[in-house]
């Protein structure tokens, strides 16, 4: 409780270290602490999770309203004002979704003729989940209006989260909506203390502890936004911390940044390379040290002073394929760029040296971006100081997808990304032209990975997605890899050649600001 800020982290270091009490003492302590130090001792390394009160318990169902007539009713009393059109287009369709499966479970089926009684009596807790489910990810983009937050926390929202997060323990995904939603109202100071009054604080320390990288990552997310101790930035939907997770002594010197490519994802683009055969199987398990996330588990180890960031910058509603009508014009790279580096800059990206490391797609976004801040006076930082972009197969001069047929088209690139990816358009000409000259002017160093083998798109079809004379960018050093599109960016072991001259580039590229 000291006024003195160096004094109160010392406490809660000290405090955390206690790993022989008894249950009683940690019980006491849980009862006693504040929620600035229980959410300081969230953020330690492995904490003794006995030192946070548990969430309330849950109310018995008596009232008569599941979490999900809850969730619509919560959902339904929402503004639809401020939201885009694609949060009111989902949300007018979670409503109706779950209109029809309540009627089905209310044996409402009647209309459908004689069948349609067997079919209700057979519905099991699946619609009810997938609702959830819906609604859910609704809230997702709910949660991103700030006035929104005040009304979802007004409404009971907080505690009826707490109440779904229970229910679904066995749904990873569902538990990483919720948490997404409490990461995106922790951006809100106001809310800080109902989100720990609510019981979030001991969740999120249990959570940050799972063996499951993004589990662990949605949780650092939130806690870093509340820990206004010792972060200073806020991390926005989508933008997520691989290291450091937790409140470290290390200085951090730099930051690294990962963006994946069009129908990846801000995890599992960075996984290590997935294993085929039987052989590989039996010989991973005797090492077992496969990772999730390789900038997480490796990279972290070997420069432990950067941040390693990996940003998700397409949060469409995937599991839903009602794409959403309004969706087009947010899917083109000028859009993509700004709305990333609005966030970026929320996150302190800019304020130290960066490297960018990306897949495909994404490196013609931050070729975008980095055009973007060079016309933008705040943005002089983020310019000013990257110091390198490493680029897998990414397809500078286009595509010969563009050619193919449309089913084969949208299997790779399902938007208007496609208009902007023909073999040579003016467009990523132009694109190229001034990366070039930024990156000379700016002596930013460059390394490009092309693959050489084809790439399977369904059972017929095998192509090479991106040829290397499209992935060479005509700077920096240009290296091929017997690897495909996917596996590009997916080393196979820690010490394998991708791996290696990939860390080696970043370090070389940071040399002068992180030591070995």
């Amino acid at each position: 409780m000291s006024a003195n800020k160096a004094i109160r982290l010392q406490a809660v270091q000290e405090l955390a270290d206690n790993c022989h009490w008894h249950d009683y003492q940690y019980q006491t302590a849980a009862q006693v602490i504040d929620q600035r130090t229980a959410v300081g001792l969230a953020r330690t390394p492995r904490v003794d999770l006995r030192f946070f009160r548990h969430p309330p318990a849950l109310r018995n169902l008596e009232d008569g309203l599941s979490a999900e007539d809850e969730l619509r009713q919560l959902l339904a009393s929402l503004p639809q004002s401020e939201v885009d059109k694609c949060v009111q287009y989902f949300t007018s369709m979670a409503l109706r979704e779950s209109t029809q499966s309540m009627a089905a479970q209310r044996g409402g089926l009647w209309c459908f003729g004689g069948n349609g009684l067997p079919y209700a009596q057979s519905l099991t807790s699946v619609p009810s989940e997938k609702v959830e489910s819906f609604c859910l990810q609704a809230l997702v983009q709910h949660s991103k209006v700030q006035s929104h937050c005040d009304h979802i926390v007004a409404n009971g929202g907080l505690q009826l989260l707490q109440r779904v997060y229970q229910l679904r323990g066995d749904s990873l995904k569902i538990q990483r909506n919720i948490v997404r939603i409490i990461g995106n109202l922790a951006l809100n100071e106001g809310v800080h203390k109902a989100i720990a009054q609510s019981g979030w604080v001991s969740v999120l320390a249990e959570m940050m502890q799972s063996p499951h990288v993004m589990q662990a990552s949605h949780a650092a997310r939130a806690l870093a936004n509340l820990d206004r101790e010792t972060v200073k930035e806020k991390y926005q939907d989508g933008v997520y911390i691989l290291h450091p997770q937790t409140r470290d002594n290390q200085p951090i010197k730099a930051d690294v940044l990962f963006i994946h490519g069009i129908l990846g994802a801000a995890f599992k683009t960075w996984r290590q390379k997935d294993r085929v055969t039987l052989e590989e199987e039996r010989e991973a398990e005797s090492k077992d040290d496969y990772t999730e996330c390789w900038p997480k588990s490796w990279l972290a180890a070997d420069c432990p002073n950067l941040r390693v960031l990996s940003v998700e910058y397409d949060s469409h509603l995937s599991d839903w394929m009602a794409k959403c009508p309004a969706e087009n014009q947010r899917k083109s790279l000028a859009y993509r760029s700004q709305e990333l580096l609005k966030k970026l800059k929320q996150a302190g990206v800019g304020e130290r040296p960066v490297v960018w490391v990306a897949h495909s797609m994404g490196g013609l976004l931050v070729k975008k971006m980095l055009m973007d801040a060079s016309e933008d006076p705040d943005m002089q930082g983020l310019l000013q100081n990257t110091k390198g972009v490493m680029f897998y197969s990414v397809p500078h001069h286009g595509t010969f997808m563009a050619e193919y047929s449309v089913n084969v088209r949208y299997l790779l690139f399902p938007s208007i990304e496609v208009r902007e990816l023909c073999k040579d358009s003016p467009a990523l000409r132009n694109l190229n032209e001034n990366f070039l000259s930024i990156a000379k002017e700016k002596e930013i160093k460059v390394l490009s990975f092309a693959e050489t083998l084809p790439t399977n798109i369904g059972p017929m079809i095998k192509i090479l997605v991106v040829p290397t004379q499209s992935a060479n960018l005509g700077i920096g050093e240009l290296i091929e890899v017997d690897v495909d599109h996917l596996n590009i960016c997916k080393p196979e072991k820690k010490d394998s050649f991708l791996y290696k001259r990939s860390l080696q580039f970043i370090q070389e590229a940071l040399k002068s600001y992180i030591s070995h």
